[in-house]
Formats: C-alpha cells, sequence, structure tokens
C-alpha cells in the first residue's frame, strides 16, 4: 500500500496533522495502535476538553516554560485564534473561561473528538486503529514508510511521528516514538515527569496530619540552595497522603526535578504563603491588634477564619502554641513567628510521583533539530514531529494541547507539501 503521508498516533496533534495533510489533497493514512482515536484529548479539561487557550501570543509562551519560545515561528503561521475559527468550522461552539482557558459550549469533549473524526471521514484519511508500528523506514536520507508489528510495509513519501510521550500511558502513549527518532538521527533529550504530584517524608506528610486539606489560592515556591524561589505559582493546592498536589504543585513540579537534578540534591526545600496579599510585617500587627483587644478569648477562636481550622491548629502547634490558651498568655515572639509561618511555611520533598503519573512528559526529541516552520527533522527528509515527543512541555490550562494542535497542523501541511514535491 502506498501513501503520500502516514501519521503515527491519533492523539490531538496526530488528528491536527491527518486532517490537515488531507486538506492539501494527499493521501493519508493515520495509524493507533488503541482501538479508540482521540483518548487523550476525551480526558482532557476534566471531560470537558480544554481546546486551547485564547492570552496572547507572549502569555501562552510564557506558559510553556519548556522550550516554549520554539513555538514563536509556528504561532506566526498558525495560532491559538486559528484554532478557535478551525474548531468553530468544525461546529464546535466554544467558550472562554477563566485564565483564557477554551472550552466546548457542550462541556463534552466527545463532541470535539467526534467533530474531527467526522473531518477525517470526509477528507477520506484511511485510518488503521488497533495497528501497531514496529519501525519507520528510512534509506538514501529519505523516508520510506513505515513497517507494522504484523510485518507488513507501507510505503510513503513522508511520516509524521505524533505518538506523544510516556505520560498517562494508558492513552496510548508509551515512549515508542524516541527510537524511531534516534534511527532517524535525532537526539533525544532526558525524559522527565511534569505536570506532576510531588512526594515528601516530612512527618507531618507520613502522619497524614494535613492529608485531604486543600488551600485556596496560596503562592507556592520551590527554594534554591539558597534559599531563594525560583519559581512561585499561585493557585490552589491540596495535601495527600505522599506529598502535596493541585494546580500550584502541578505547576512546580519540574522545577522540584530540575533543582534536584541541577544542584544534586535529595530533597529540595518548598516554602507555602497562605496569606499572599499581605506583607508579613503587616499581618503580624494585625494579630496582634487581634490577640491584644481580646486578652481571655482562646487564641484559636480569636484567630479563626483566617485560613481553614486544620491548617490553623497545625501552624498553631508547629509555633508551640496551645490552640486553647488565651490570647493574652502569648508571647510577642511566638506571635510573630506564627505570622512569619503562615507567610512562609517551608517543608522538604523529594521528587515526584513517577513519568506514568504525570500529565506531561518533560524533554523529548531536541527542538534544536526540527525546522521551527514546519516541523521537518533537520536529519531525515520527509519526516516531521509534533505534540509531546518534542522536547516541549507547558503548564496545564489549555498550553499543552494548543502546542500539540500547532506543531500538528504544521507537520501535517508540510508533509503532504513534501510528499507532493517529491511525485
Amino acid at each position: 500500500m502506498e501513501f503520500d503521508c502516514i501519521v503515527i498516533g491519533g492523539g490531538p496533534s496526530g488528528l491536527m496533522a491527518a486532517i490537515a495533510a488531507g486538506e492539501k489533497g494527499a493521501r493519508v493514512l493515520l495509524i493507533d495502535k488503541g482501538d479508540k482515536l482521540g483518548r487523550k484529548l476525551a480526558i482532557s479539561g476534566g471531560g470537558r476538553c480544554n481546546v486551547t487557550n485564547r492570552l496572547p501570543v507572549d502569555e501562552i509562551i510564557k506558559h510553556i516554560p519548556g522550550n516554549g519560545k520554539f513555538l514563536y515561528s509556528a504561532f506566526s503561521i498558525f495560532s491559538n485564534e486559528d484554532i478557535i475559527a478551525f474548531f468553530e468550522k468544525l461546529g464546535i461552539t466554544l467558550k472562554e473561561e477563566d485564565h483564557g482557558r477554551m472550552f466546548p459550549a457542550s462541556n463534552k469533549a466527545q463532541s470535539v473528538v467526534d467533530a474531527l473524526l467526522q473531518k477525517l471521514e470526509e477528507l477520506k484519511v484511511r485510518v488503521f486503529k488497533n495497528t501497531a508500528v514496529k519501525e519507520v523506514l528510512y534509506g538514501n536520507g529519505q523516508v520510506s514508510g513505515v513497517t507494522l508489528r504484523d510485518g507488513q510495509k507501507l510505503t510513503s513519501k513522508s511520516v509524521v511521528i505524533a505518538v506523544g510521550g510516556k505520560s498517562v500511558p494508558h492513552t496510548g502513549s508509551t515512549g515508542d516514538g524516541y527510537a524511531w527518532a534516534e534511527k532517524a538521527g535525532h537526539n533525544v533529550t532526558e525524559l522527565f515527569p511534569t505536570e506532576v504530584p510531588v512526594t515528601s517524608s516530612e512527618a507531618f506528610i507520613q502522619k497524614k496530619t494535613l492529608q485531604g486539606l486543600s488551600l485556596r489560592d496560596i503562592e507556592l515556591s520551590v527554594l534554591n540552595p539558597k534559599s531563594k524561589p525560583i519559581i512561585s505559582h499561585r493557585m490552589d493546592m491540596i495535601f495527600t497522603h505522599f506529598g502535596v498536589s493541585g494546580p500550584a504543585v502541578l505547576r512546580c513540579s519540574q522545577f522540584v526535578v530540575k533543582a534536584m537534578k541541577k544542584w544534586n540534591l535529595k530533597e529540595v526545600t518548598m516554602s507555602l504563603d497562605v496569606i499572599p496579599d499581605k506583607k508579613e510585617e503587616v499581618l503580624f500587627q494585625e494579630i496582634s491588634k487581634l490577640v491584644k483587644n481580646e486578652p481571655k478569648r482562646s487564641i484559636k477562636n480569636t484567630l479563626k477564619g483566617m485560613f481553614p481550622e486544620r491548617y490553623l491548629l497545625f501552624l498553631l502547634e508547629n509555633n508551640e502554641i496551645d490552640p486553647a490558651v488565651q490570647c493574652g498568655t502569648v508571647s510577642h515572639e511566638k506571635i510573630r513567628n506564627f505570622a512569619k509561618s503562615c507567610k512562609q511555611f517551608t517543608f522538604k520533598v523529594n521528587g515526584t510521583l513517577p513519568l506514568e503519573k504525570a500529565f506531561v512528559t518533560g524533554g523529548g526529541v531536541s527542538v534544536k533539530e526540527i525546522e521551527p516552520q514546519t516541523m521537518g527533522s533537520k536529519m531525515m527528509n520527509g519526516l516531521y514531529f509534533c505534540g509531546e515527543i518534542l522536547d516541549i512541555h507547558g503548564y496545564t490550562g489549555g498550553y499543552n494541547i494548543t502546542s500539540a494542535l500547532v506543531t500538528g497542523r504544521l507537520a501535517g501541511t508540510n508533509a503532504a507539501l513534501s510528499a507532493k514535491a517529491r511525485s
């Protein structure tokens, strides 16, 4: 069987690549080893599918700390606004939510997947499901096709590798594409988990003192060995039986991994500020005033409502203040220490959950070896990469899907054009 373009992988970037190649009139085959296309899309955004983000391009790139700048050229050709227009043309009405996140008005991820599948059908893209690719074939500096696991050979003038990274493996992302990239002469940078819960062996974590406690709108920082913040994120978080999780933690996680590696550390310090809108001195003065005004009342009742009670009791005990003691008996120094721990409670973390538990894979095919305007390989003619297999990773919030759709669009378009140039 002969094709102009074979796309391997039926996730967001692969679906977009197959559609883009089909729109250029190429004979396209989309191969996926699973029984369903778009599995990652179907579970994204909590099953609602956060298809992109409407922030300005500069802001989006800031939210893609892993080589986001590489995407400037791609965004100049096909942007987040183009993604929105693309879906609306497919009949998917989108709505904007907080922080620029764009969701289908139906709130159903499946409606997005169905629209993409319908478009593939319209464009007469051949689809092989439950089909595993064994290897990508190269000869004379050129892609020539693929071999399937069952031994069948398919010839093609171009190949798009869109098989994802190694995170969320139940959707089919099991790292198959890295070996095919290396065979073509590409370097694959070290893989690591990003957007992943963080682990800790602190006593209060091991004893599950705060397990299940959510803290809203806090500021969480990762500190370097000199106790200076490497990164800070203001969002929500939750304490778990193994460490910490929630949006602020997920965003900090890659910086925990990088700090451990950079300074060869077994543990990294994180700092938690539960009252980020107030300076420490102002907070100290406010607490002192409350305590002074109600000398006979218990300190717990006086400070109640500042933040969740479990965390209040935890901080009081941490500062050796009996929650039941009268305000008038608490020393000035203890109140100052308490105010400090509201603003900078530090705790040690020792890593993250494994890559398989991460939302996003860090590392991948080096972007230095990819043409930024086409997603074409600089090593092998007719070979294209898109999506999470590339060493590009962003925060959750529609940034990774945006990257996948933009790179998928360019890869598919240019794979079709290069195939036509060869025929």
